[in-house]
């Protein structure tokens, strides 16, 4: 009785030997979640960590904080679908008011984990008139300036904005910068505010590819853009940039509307564009923009894409993006109509986890 209890025992150990391996290989994800906790004690940011993919081993830094266009909710979406459609790990940050630790959008002052930053490979903005702490700004600089790739988005042209009294050393980053013209938006990402060339929320935008860029790796698989948004003005871009997509007028807020006839749309606005920009470092670093980008304007598969793909060509992975890159909401995506006031104010960057398991696409 005995020798058969013993080899009983031996047998539910070997057949249990599976079992234990994936209870330990669980324990490692738990390790690794914890070990990221102890650098977000309170959760004031979200990480996505990517899966199998060409962006395997890379960080992108997805920065929200503005006032109008909801990107507190756009960027945790793109954030989702680049680390588990691409690959990338994803680090996605929030303006959030201290007191409550709650997303503000219109808290212009606190950017938590912008350390976050240091190390990554690539950044990407939602930003407007930020007003950041140095201790906080100087890891952004540090980054951009060191020769690394940058995306802006709708509202970062004007991403930041100092009171004239500002003793900051980061004052001239200001859109309205005299002493560096334009501050950071014309500076870096090409050109700073200028003013609605379409009329707002009236006015929609259709994105049309130049001829001469038609063939542009960020604009692979992009078939059409459209957006509730409407075109910005802009006309400091300097001649170096290479405009992608150009910003139609549409008569109304549907993207069957037909164009509207006259200046507005003789000649179109720039509407995306790239470039390149050299750091105080001396290396070039590779920079894309859009003046698109309001929440509702990510609902277009085609926009979706274009930024999927500028994260590609930014990196220099320009060989690597798909013909037709998976933009697929990774869990629901209902973002609010953009506008002052129109945000959700009971959210926490934890509210942005992740809404279903990490499976493989």
């Amino acid at each position: 009785m005995n020798c058969f209890r013993l080899i009983s025992v031996c047998l539910l150990m070997v057949l249990s030997l599976p079992l234990f391996g994936q209870q330990n290989a669980s324990a490692q994800e738990k390790l690794s979640a914890a070990d990221q906790a102890a650098d977000n004690p309170t959760q004031l940011w979200c990480e996505y960590r990517g899966g199998k993919g060409p962006g395997a081993g890379k960080r992108i830094v997805l920065i929200a904080g503005d006032d109008e266009y909801r990107s507190e909710e756009s960027l945790p979406m793109l954030g989702k679908i680049l680390a588990q459609r691409h690959g990338f790990d994803v680090t996605v940050l929030f303006p959030v008011n201290p007191e409550t630790g709650l997303i503000q959008p219109n808290y212009q002052t606190n950017i938590p984990g912008m350390h976050r930053i240091e190390g990554a490979d690539l950044v990407v903005l939602g930003l407007r008139f930020r007003t950041l702490p140095d201790d906080q700004m100087k890891f952004f600089v540090d980054f951009f300036e060191f020769g690394k790739p940058m995306i802006g988005f709708r509202t970062s042209t004007h991403a930041f904005r100092y009171p004239p009294d500002s003793t900051s050393p980061y004052k001239n980053f200001s859109f309205d910068s005299n002493e560096w013209q334009g501050g950071f938006g014309q500076q870096v990402l090409g050109d700073t505010w200028v003013s609605h060339h379409g009329e707002h929320k009236s006015q929609s935008t259709r994105g049309v590819a130049t001829p001469e860029h038609k063939d542009h790796p960020i604009l692979s698989g992009v078939a059409e853009v459209w957006g509730d948004s409407d075109v910005y003005g802009i006309n400091k871009l300097p001649a170096s940039a290479n405009v992608l997509l150009l910003g139609q007028v549409l008569s109304g807020m549907k993207p069957t509307d037909s164009p509207v006839v006259g200046k507005q749309n003789e000649p179109m606005m720039p509407l995306a564009w790239c470039r390149d920009y050299m750091g105080k470092s001396g290396k070039t670093s590779r920079i894309f923009c859009t003046t698109m980008g309001a929440a509702t304007d990510f609902e277009n598969e085609g926009l979706r894409r274009l930024l999927v793909n500028a994260c590609y060509w930014c990196l220099e992975m320009e060989s690597q993006i798909p013909a037709q890159a998976n933009v697929e909401y990774v869990g629901p995506y209902q973002p609010t109509q953009f506008g002052f006031g129109t945000e959700k104010t009971d959210l926490k960057p934890a509210d942005f986890d992740w809404v279903e398991p990490m499976t493989e696409k």
